[in-house]
């Protein structure tokens, strides 16, 4: 379906059918039909790849003979051996994920929303329960006489010696039933008439409460009951010495008002409303943490109140309050007293001998993070480390939870990642003398860190070498030489066998996908290539390597970008600038880019003599924290301005005519595309706005109030952010793709950007859309069709000037 702008007196948006261009292309065997298929006919990659306990074997999933479904396979740990798992073994294995005792001799585990024991020496397994209802979160107590799991919300413990079970918590909904007496000053004042004026009434209170101190006596061990009004429980944890239980509650917003995407083509022949999210700015949930003391049988709250930093405004709302000190009431303003900030705690995450515990906490808006020791008698919070970023906190190892923590062997010093140096990295603070030190630092960034299971090495990913380049490291646990691993260009998803003496991974370079490998773990060693997925057909085409280059931006920053060109360099040729989406994403790399549609299509496009550059703009990651929040307040800033100015460089180096140059993207790079087209017509000829955000507002809210705050307490950064405040700006050609049932991004931001431009007269756009396509297109069909107006876009634009 298409939608062109002259036709805008035909009903609805006036979507009209329309041809595709037969365009005449050049003989090289790709074609967009090709490209587009089920991608099953390049070959499935393995994946889900995990170790056997006994360290012999490695499982991943696979498909060789393009099934509609993936199946499991096993290989010997040497690589030589591979074999399908049949069915029976499949049911019978242990999960992959689980906890381990201190010895590592057991393991315990959830397996289809049951609990399993497993003795790793014999391979003996337990079942420990076996019902309708699901139990999750499996641990061993610090004794290791117990396994807790989790079923309805609430805590119990299995004997491992007699299989009896024990419940430690009982959460329940609801009010406590005394609560709205006491509450009530009528209720109040009619009990205590009855218990003045009748002594019935007096005895048989006394009784019931005689009755109630005789049952708690005669069942010491039972758990207090905890009502949590109609709140959510979660993330319950027991101490080492089994005193104390921590846990969370989490309010849900009662006003919040979710968007609705009507799906249109159903089995039901009806229009159905497919429930989505809210937008940006709307009222969030809040989180409270508490401490149940088993031993005085009460629960209390932690609180932030005493913490550095927790009443700080933020400095935009400071700025803000600053321009805005002439107003009449900013005397009143002076002396409004500061409010707490909103904070999520996670944890606690105890050490190995049970004597202290952290927590990681974090502001709602994510402008700090806080590492705290707990003392759980008491509830008090010890700051230890604090990270601040007017923007906001994220990064590999740091995300948006609690991020990657940990002990080192000493029982008394927490690992932690950190952008403090600009990268993330990582660093360690002892919990007694609040001494930090960096484990590793430097102009790259570390991920998946993870410690060995003798705790005297740290195993991690790093791109050191280039920021395009990712490899497996081993470092002493206190820091020092970082030992690279791996040596094949490219990059790496390792997995250590139990043993920790081999490694099996996935491998991939720029031009050939991800294949499994199995190596020893030291450093020298040969990697041994397990599978080979393939298709002739695949292989028969000669598929480029692009170049990673590097160019200075306008404001001196280095930026990186893939470079695909035509093998004759003809002077004043045409040339495509993608976008890659999400924002925060990595595509100038030396590895096999989630985007091997867009990688094919960009060989296809240097096939027909276009010259093809794939930008990491301000925003991306893996090059640490100042690109990472270049964006922060002013998405299509500094973000489209590496864009223009990889414009430039293809006229300069490149031999790019300047008039030729079109630009294309998806999500996030579908909005880079329409502010390109709407604030810079001169540099972009033609663009491909492909499930585009349209304006801010409408996003969702925990990504955007990242960058760009609120709408009501930063309008002007979404203002300044969002394409349809700009769309009178458009010279260019223009295309618009999208699908209707985009629970994402929904199909709403571009039906009022369509009704803006019907408005504003403009005549050189057009918009394709996909009644059954959400946001990750999945049909190849949808796919095509697309990929086919991208193509007669440029071809159309680019070519005939």
């Amino acid at each position: 379906m298409f939608l062109k702008s002259k036709a805008i007196a035909v009903a609805l948006f006036g979507i009209l059918a329309t041809g595709t261009l037969q365009a005449q292309t050049k003989s090289t065997g790709l074609t967009i039909e090709k490209i587009m298929r089920d991608p099953k006919w390049i070959g499935i990659a393995p994946s889900n790849i995990f170790w056997s306990e006994d360290s012999k074997k490695v499982y991943f999933n696979w498909n060789p003979e393009g099934n509609r479904k993936d199946s499991l396979y096993a290989v010997s740990a040497n690589g030589k051996t591979i074999q399908k798992v049949s069915s029976a073994e499949r049911r019978a294995l242990p999960s992959p994920f689980g906890t381990y005792n201190q010895a590592e001799t057991r393991k315990v585990y959830e397996k289809n929303g049951d609990i399993f024991l497993l003795d790793v020496k014999t391979g003996k397994t337990t079942r420990i329960t076996n019902t309708v209802e699901r139990e999750s979160s499996p641990a061993f107590t610090f004794d290791e006489r117990e396994v807790t799991f989790l079923k309805d919300n609430n805590l119990y413990a299995w004997s491992i010696a007699n299989g009896q079970l024990a419940q430690l918590t009982d959460f329940r909904k609801g009010r406590k039933p005394a609560d709205a007496t006491e509450k009530d000053p009528q209720r109040v004042w009619l009990r205590s008439q009855q218990l003045g004026l009748l002594n019935i009434v007096k005895e048989r209170e006394a009784d019931n409460a005689a009755l109630k101190k005789q049952q708690k006596a005669d069942a010491p061990s039972r758990p207090l009951d905890i009502y949590v009004d109609d709140k959510q429980v979660s993330s319950i944890i027991l101490s080492p010495d089994e005193r104390f239980i921590t846990y969370s509650l989490i309010s849900r917003p009662k006003n919040a008002k979710v968007a609705i995407v009507p799906d249109f083509v159903t089995s039901s022949g009806y229009t159905e409303d497919i429930s989505t999210r809210t937008k940006v700015g709307d009222e969030q949930s809040t989180y409270e943490f508490f401490v149940y003391d088993t031993q005085r049988d009460s629960t209390y709250a932690v609180t932030m109140k005493e913490v550095e930093g927790i009443f700080d405004v933020p400095a935009y709302q400071l700025e803000q309050n600053k321009k805005a000190s002439i107003a009449k009431d900013a005397a009143d303003a002076k002396t409004k007293k500061p409010e707490m900030r909103a904070t999520t705690l996670y944890g606690p995450f105890w050490s190995d001998n049970g004597k202290h515990a952290v927590v990681v906490a974090r502001s709602a808006d994510n402008k700090d993070r806080w590492i705290l020791s707990l003392d759980p008698a008491t509830g008090k919070l010890n700051l230890l480390d604090r990270q601040h970023d007017d923007a906001w906190i994220n990064g590999p190892g740091i995300s948006y939870g609690a991020g990657d923590i940990g002990w080192l062997p000493d029982n008394e010093s927490v690992w932690f990642q950190s952008e403090e140096s600009g990268y993330s990295h990582l660093y360690a603070v002892n919990v007694k003398t609040g001494k930090k030190r960096a484990l590793t630092s430097g102009k790259f960034e570390v991920s998946d860190a993870k410690l060995s299971d003798d705790k005297k090495h740290f195993y991690f990913t790093a791109n050191k070498v280039h920021p395009g380049e990712k490899h497996f490291y081993k470092m002493p646990v206190n820091g020092g030489d970082m030992v690279q691993l791996t040596i094949m260009p490219g990059a790496y998803e390792v997995e250590l066998s139990p043993d920790e003496k081999m490694l099996a991974f996935r491998y991939s370079y720029s031009n050939k996908p991800w294949e499994l490998y199995v190596m020893e773990n030291k450093k020298g060693a040969k990697p041994k290539q397990v599978t080979n997925s393939l298709t002739d057909e695949f292989k028969a085409y000669n598929w480029r390597e692009p170049e990673v280059i590097s160019f200075k931006a306008k404001d001196g920053e280095d930026v990186y970008a893939r470079l695909y060109q035509p093998k004759n360099a003809a002077t004043n040729r045409p040339a495509v600038i993608f976008v890659h989406g999400a924002g925060y994403l990595q595509n100038a790399h030396k590895w096999w880019s989630s985007y091997f549609r867009e990688y094919m299509f960009h060989n296809f496009l240097v096939d027909q003599g276009y010259t093809v550059l794939d930008i990491d703009y301000r925003g991306s990651a893996g090059y640490g924290r100042d690109v990472r929040t270049g964006i922060y307040q002013f998405m299509g800033g500094k973000d489209l301005s590496d864009h223009v100015d990889g414009a430039k460089l293809l006229v300069e180096k490149y031999n790019v005519d300047p008039k030729k140059i079109g630009i294309y993207g998806g999500s996030y790079g579908g909005f880079i595309t329409l502010m390109a087209m709407f604030t810079q017509p001169d540099v972009f000829a033609a663009g491909a706005a492909l499930r585009s955000v349209t304006d801010w507002a409408h996003y969702n809210h925990g990504y955007t109030s990242n960058i760009l705050n609120t709408p009501q307490t930063d309008s002007l950064a979404y203002a300044k952010s969002s394409p349809i405040y700009y769309a009178e700006g458009l010279k260019g050609a223009l295309l618009i793709c999208h699908g209707m049932v985009d629970a994402n991004v929904h199909f709403q931001d571009v039906v009022r950007l369509t009704q803006r431009l019907i408005e504003l007269g403009k005549d050189n756009w057009e918009l394709a859309v996909y009644p059954v396509e959400d946001h990750g297109f999945t049909e190849p069909a949808s796919w095509t069709d697309e990929y086919k107006r991208i193509y007669k876009l440029f071809e159309e634009n680019l070519k005939k000037k």
